[in-house]
């Protein structure tokens, strides 16, 4: 079967990011006061859809708010007015978070999305400065933050997370199993691939292998790259992995796994028919990972 993986498509048509513009003050004014050029408003760290279509406007018609150059794509330059969420235009029910409009975005908009939101939750968090604590001005068109005290400069943070099957049995057999979690908040059915934080100084392969044994007790030897996804909820990288197990016996740990199983293809197939089996979301990272092991399209999504 021929395994798509949906999670590239939200990387399908990267914007160039302009990156060595961010400091050139003529060339932003002189975007900005293009009426080609487009905007993407982000309250808080959320946007507001208009008939299930991302709302982008001209910048005469932006607020005022931190302004974010995301960079040229398609002879047009483009940006984010970040701004407070007393400030926000129009009405509070307008604005969604992104993980509300997440499965409806599409290559066309999804990297100047991710770039604008993910901006925007760094922005809201960092207010002051890690070494003296004075407060930050915002330079190089949003993307750096200085300190009005010493100087300090701060760049937007990006978390690396690994997420990963883990899989027992001799390789597309019948009896190949996949290992599948889930946490106590989700609905009934919902199971989804590990996941974790990497951890200071540690190997992307180790943080597989730790964060299976912390979570479920199984021991993983062979890990194998997958690929990546950006993920700004609120600043991820989803490192994708499949990992060979081997032990097979579940020990959850109660605090972040409630429950795991293990799953050939035939019972993932079953149950995800009878809706019992409640899979991840069709632009994750986690299903294309769950699909490349099982070999092809599965049914449901959250």
């Amino acid at each position: 079967m021929d395994v798509s993986f949906p999670h590239l498509d939200l990387a399908a048509n990267a914007h160039d990011r302009a990156g060595e513009r961010r400091l050139d003050d003529d060339w932003l004014a002189q975007r900005w006061a293009d009426a080609e050029s487009r905007v993407l408003v982000v309250v808080g760290s959320r946007i507001r859809p208009v008939e299930g279509r991302i709302d982008w406007v001209a910048p005469g018609d932006a607020p005022d708010g931190i302004r974010v150059l995301l960079g040229e794509r398609d002879g047009q330059t483009w940006f984010a007015v970040l701004v407070e969420p007393d400030l926000a235009p129009g009405e509070r029910g307008d604005w969604v978070g992104l993980r509300a409009v997440v499965q409806e975005l599409d290559g066309r908009d999804a990297p100047l999305v991710f770039h604008a939101i993910g901006l925007a939750e760094w922005h809201s968090a960092t207010r002051h400065c890690p070494r003296c604590g004075h407060a930050l001005e915002v330079r190089a068109a949003g993307h750096e933050r200085v300190c009005a005290g010493c100087g300090k400069v701060s760049w937007p943070r990006t978390d690396p997370a690994v997420i990963m099957t883990v899989t027992h049995g001799d390789r597309g057999s019948e009896d190949e199993r996949c290992l599948l979690g889930r946490q106590s908040t989700w609905p009934p059915g919902r199971y989804s691939t590990l996941a974790g934080f990497c951890e200071p100084g540690e190997a992307l392969e180790d943080a597989v292998r730790r964060e299976v044994m912390e979570e479920v007790g199984v021991r993983v030897g062979e890990v194998d790259y997958f690929g990546n996804q950006a993920w700004p909820f609120p600043s991820s990288l989803m490192l994708g992995f499949h990992g060979r197990a081997l032990t097979t016996q579940i020990r959850v740990d109660d605090v972040e796994i409630e429950d795991a199983r293990w799953f050939t293809r035939a019972e993932m197939k079953a149950e995800a028919e009878a809706g019992t089996l409640v899979l991840p979301g069709g632009v994750s990272i986690s299903r294309s990972l769950v699909e490349d092991w099982y070999g092809g399209p599965l049914p449901g999504q959250w």
